[in-house]
């Protein structure tokens, strides 16, 4: 099955109505929502579109970012013929037919086509082989989409044609603004309906859309439906509504205010006292009520130093590198290694040396006038006038050339001489 562009090349008719996530897919870079860096103006992709320089590549991205819309809009731009494959039930003979309609609208048009495969990496190695010569010699362009790693689901041949670029999630605000622009769009969105919603269930979906535009738009669309239907079809949407459709219950989270930090200082007290149950109930109340990721990660590696410390360092590589998995892989999944994080960091021993030392040594310096000069034999010699012209290093005791690696010497300036910043180990 192919998917014509434009309507001047459709044999339906009568096509049925199209659900809003598509009737609201922007046509233009100027409706795009979100990824400036990879196609906002005057950045490279967006460059080798406009000069239709024939580049085949591959988006590699999150369900309901924006790849087909980048795909079509570049068919668009180019005037070219736009084909659709997907990968799930598409297959070789398909490949064929469109390569067949690409000869043809070159002898009669003089324009390019472009085919556009949707879960590219869902192609087996016949069908991705299929493919090849005709990138090579011009007769399509290629664009391909994927929610996996390219690396490990695209063949070497058909990666080295292609160029690959990221797409991220959409960011909360990037949601909402597509919600916003549905409800007021009288054309093509819902705006005929005159329907308002209430902040609680624009948020409720933007939630449970995690980034997913196509999500967001479905369940608004549903629940626009489902509310002027109903007897109260004059007040605002509310999140009952929504929560009818998503089956979910709106979280009480205003994650822009107070609640914000009161979260987060119960989660973060929940790990300082050992208590793993409560930390995981507060880590699941913040991601429950919408709080960005990144932030619970950051407090998730601060208390991992400042509360386990060297009690137990590995705490601080295993906060590290849920924090890692939460940027490669995003929600839901990195739920799984933030949990691990927390519950081993909840139950570390607990050791606050780090964060007493620190700022024992910041508050001598900031606020006692303790910023003293390096003594002269801890200054740097690694120059000849060092020395010899200035004296830097006259009596330093190198600890290697004593037993043990140890040797009593002053480090401390002298107006600090015994002075202890690190506590005493428990």
């Amino acid at each position: 099955m192919t998917q014509e562009l434009f309507p001047e090349y459709s044999t339906e008719a009568n096509p049925p109505p199209k659900p809003l996530a598509d009737r609201m897919r922007p046509v233009a870079w100027e409706g795009l929502v979100g990824h400036e860096q990879l196609v906002g103006q005057s950045s490279p992709l967006r460059l080798l579109i406009e000069k239709d320089t024939g580049l085949s590549f591959i988006l590699w991205g999150p369900p309901g970012c924006g790849k087909t819309t980048i795909a079509r809009i570049v068919a668009r731009i180019t005037q070219s013929q736009f084909h659709e494959l997907s990968a799930v039930n598409a297959g070789v003979a398909d490949i064929r037919k469109v390569i067949e309609s690409a000869r043809g609208f070159w002898r009669s048009q003089k324009r390019r086509t472009i085919l556009f495969i949707d879960e590219i990496h869902r192609f087996n190695k016949a069908q991705q082989d299929a493919v090849l010569p005709h990138i090579e010699d011009g007769t399509i362009r290629l664009i391909g989409s994927t929610t996996e790693n390219p690396s490990f689901e695209v063949i070497p041949a058909l990666r080295s044609r292609c160029q690959i670029f990221r797409m991220g999630f959409l960011t909360p605000d990037h949601v909402k603004m597509l919600l916003r622009r549905a409800l007021e769009d009288e054309e093509t969105g819902l705006g005929r309906y005159s329907v308002t919603l209430e902040d609680a269930a624009l948020d409720l979906i933007v939630r449970y859309a995690n980034g997913d535009a196509r999500r967001a738009l479905n369940v608004l669309e549903a629940g626009v439906e489902a509310h002027v239907q109903g007897e109260n079809r004059e007040s605002p949407l509310g999140s009952k509504t929504v929560e009818g459709i998503i089956q979910r219950v709106a979280v009480l989270y205003d994650k822009g205010g107070d609640e914000h930090y009161d979260h987060a200082s119960a989660f973060q007290k929940s790990l300082r006292g050992s208590d793993a149950d409560a930390a995981i109930y507060w880590l699941a109340k913040m991601i429950a009520g919408g709080e960005d990721p990144k932030f619970i990660a950051r407090r998730l590696v601060i208390t991992a130093s400042e509360d386990v410390g060297n009690a137990d360092p590995m705490a601080l590589l295993v906060a590290n590198a849920a924090a890692d998995a939460l940027e490669r892989i995003g929600l839901p999944e990195a739920r799984i290694p933030l949990a691990q994080a927390v519950i081993y960091v909840a139950r570390a021993p607990k050791d606050n040396s780090a964060i007493v030392a620190v700022d024992s040594a910041l508050s001598e310096i900031n606020h006692k006038g303790g910023a003293y000069p390096v003594p002269e034999h801890l200054k740097d010699t690694h120059y000849k006038d060092a020395r010899e012209r200035y004296g830097f290093g006259k009596g330093y005791q190198y600890p290697h050339d004593f037993p043990g690696g140890v040797v009593e010497q002053d480090y401390l300036p002298p107006e600090l001489k015994g002075k202890k910043f690190v506590p005493d180990q428990k």
